[in-house]
């Protein structure tokens, strides 16, 4: 190999390992210690989502390459009180054990121990602490709130964009979050190691419960 080529092999590792970065531009989520949800207000409108309609995506990387995934079982509530994004609540249940990726080898490996722990941690929830007007990147809102995952809970503030109708109310949120924050901390091969954030993207449509 010719002394230039070598010179310039780190130089297209480097861009490589950044266009696989999933997690690049994406909003970061900030991660705090878990706080006390208020209770949800007298009255407030309940609107349901699912799977049926809505998704909850990600997509992971590691330097060699990325994979993209989700969860094919969750369900959550909405309650709306008064029309107004920053007096309500939002809660969503995960089953672990619904998780996808684009990889059948790959989805096993996620569902076991080094990763999401399905078997010991057959669900992650959300309960939003506090919806606030304004967030990045054009966001209408952020949203703060308690995730439980892989056995630690903790605060975790992104921003959303929230629209609110008579019956429904939709949120969309794209940013990135540190999976070590949550205990899950396998490094992948020596030679192939798997980047700490990962792109979460949500959609959720929640309409009145019947």
């Amino acid at each position: 190999m010719k002394p230039s080529v070598l010179l310039l092999a780190p130089l297209l590792f480097t861009l490589t390992a950044c266009d696989n970065d999933p997690a690049k531009g994406k909003a970061q989520a900030t991660v705090a210690a878990a706080t006390s949800a208020a209770p949800v207000a007298a009255g407030a409108a309940k609107l349901a989502f699912s799977n049926d309609g809505s998704k909850v995506e990600y997509v992971g990387a590691k330097i060699t390459g990325k994979h993209a995934g989700g969860f094919g079982s969750f369900k959550g509530t909405v309650s709306l009180v008064d029309g107004n994004p920053e007096k309500s609540q939002v809660t969503v249940e995960i089953e672990t054990a619904s998780l996808t990726s684009d990889s059948d080898m790959l989805t096993g490996h996620l569902k076991g121990a080094d990763f999401f722990d399905v078997a010991k941690f057959p669900k992650a929830t959300f309960t939003s602490t506090a919806i606030k007007a304004g967030g990045s990147g054009g966001a209408t809102h952020t949203i703060t709130g308690n995730l439980e995952l892989h056995g630690v809970s903790k605060s975790v503030s992104f921003p959303a964009t929230v629209r609110v109708g008579a019956d429904s109310a939709d949120v969309d949120a794209e940013f990135a979050i540190n999976r070590k924050d949550f205990g899950i901390v396998y490094a992948g091969k020596p030679d192939d190691l798997i980047k700490d954030d990962v792109a979460i993207k949500l959609t959720v449509r929640a309409k009145k419960a019947s």
